[in-house]
This record gives structure tokens, sequence and C-alpha cells, in this order.
């Protein structure tokens, strides 16, 4: 794909990564349609891409809820034109062990809210935006692309059940839609970042961040640029599709 003035949603696409990928793909020439729950941040995003001389337009959306997203992309169709990418980004974490227990009593378990958050965000939300984006690109005739955000704890990761779940279900569904979608022209990849410097890493103790640097073979965090980066090689790679790049230091959990 050709990303100049090509039509680009991002959900989560408000800070963090999601705003590193509106930055990168912005830079090649897509136009992007930035979805999140923060309308402020958004604001912000938009106006921060827009000093850059990249356009984009917010659009508050839960991925989480269907009428929310369904709303939201026929919006996007509505006063942006076709769509030709969706980078499936949002997501959120609510850690805890399985069992919290000792000395043969049980202290605390991760309650069905904690992992059913977790899932309909990282999870449902990308099943409801992947299909809400695959069948506007299939109407309007688009050969559109979609990444999917999965994560090195796909693989499993102590005190993540929910999260590790959810992601290994996201590097599924990209393999399934990469087979499923490729009749209609349309290629599917997922991205698996490592640790990577976030909002959420900046606020760890020294030695705890330290310890979490040191099982790194490249002894460092990533930064969200390079995960950016990964994500343009999956658009503009027109062979590549139903797979997942990991990007991660070289770490294995």
């Amino acid at each position: 794909m050709k990303l100049q003035d090509a039509l680009i949603a991002i959900t989560g696409g408000a800070r963090g990564l999601g705003l590193a990928m509106g930055q990168r793909l912005g830079e090649q020439g897509a136009r992007l349609a930035l979805i999140d729950t923060d309308a402020q941040q958004l604001d912000h995003a938009v106006a921060t891409l827009g000093e850059a001389g990249i356009t984009a337009r917010a659009f508050v959306a839960n991925v989480a809820e269907e009428a929310s997203v369904v709303r939201t992309f026929a919006d996007i169709r509505a006063s942006m034109g076709a769509l030709d990418g969706l980078v499936n980004n949002a997501g959120i974490v609510r850690d805890g062990l399985l069992v919290k227990a000792k000395d043969g009593k049980v202290a605390k378990t991760m309650d069905l809210e904690q992992w059913q958050r977790v899932i309909d965000v990282n999870l449902t939300g990308v099943f409801l935006c992947g299909r809400e984006a695959a069948a506007a690109m299939i109407e309007d005739g688009c050969k559109g692309v979609i990444v999917n955000i999965s994560s090195i704890s796909r693989a499993g990761n102590m005190g993540q059940s929910n999260y590790a779940a959810a992601k290994a279900g996201v590097a599924a569904l990209t393999v399934t839609w990469g087979s499923e979608l490729a009749r209609h022209g349309i290629r599917v990849g997922a991205v698996a970042p490592g640790f990577i410097e976030t909002e959420m890493t900046a606020s760890m103790r020294d030695d705890m961040l330290e310890k979490l640097t040191s099982g790194v073979p490249l002894q460092r965090l990533g930064v969200p640029a390079e995960i950016a980066e990964t994500v343009s090689f999956i658009f503009t790679n027109d062979y590549f599709t139903g797979r997942v790049i990991e990007c991660d230091g070289g770490l294995r959990l």
C-alpha cells in the first residue's frame, strides 16, 4: 500500500504507541482517524499532529461497545471517505495472579470483572473494529490493511492471565483474518511488542525498571517509534499477511 493520502484509523490513538504510529504513518502521507475514549487527549493529539502538517480527526468511542464501534466507523466513512487501513492498538491492563495464597490460605483471586474488562477491550474490541473496517473496505472496493497489536505476553506471562489470553487471541485472529480476507484484497498483520517505554514504565521504580531491562538481550526497552516503524512495514509491504512480527529486543518470556 502506498500511504500517501491513505485513510488510516488508529484505536487508542490519543497517546503513547497509538500517537507514535499516527506520527509515522502521517509522515508518510496518510490521513488519520484517531479513535479513543478521552476527548481531551484526542484533541491534543490532533493538534500535535497538525503542527507537523499531518491531517488527523478525532473520534470518541469505546471499542468494547458494539454500537459505539459501528457508529464510529460509519462516521469516519461519512466525514473522511473510504477507509484504507486500521491499526487495532487500544488496550488496557488489569494485572493480578489467578490465585494469591500463602501457607495454604487463599488471600485473593482474579475476579471476573478484572478478567472480563481486559478481554472486552483487548480482544472483543479488536474483533469489533476489525469487522467494521473489513466490511467497509469490501463495500468501498478498497484493498486495505489491518494491523493488530498483540504482545510478547501472548506466550503467557505471570500475573497476566487476562492480558496474555487476549493477546494470544489477537495473534490467532490475525492469522485467521489473513486467510479469510485475502480474497478481497485485504491484508492483515500483527506486531507483538516487548517492553516499551510508555507512561507505565516511566512510573516504575528504578530498581524494578533495571530488573526489567536486564532480561532484554539488547539491554534496553524499546521506544514507541520502533513499534511504529514495524507497523509501517506491514502497511507498505504488499506481500505480508497473516503473520505476527515480534519486536522485543530478543526477549523471550
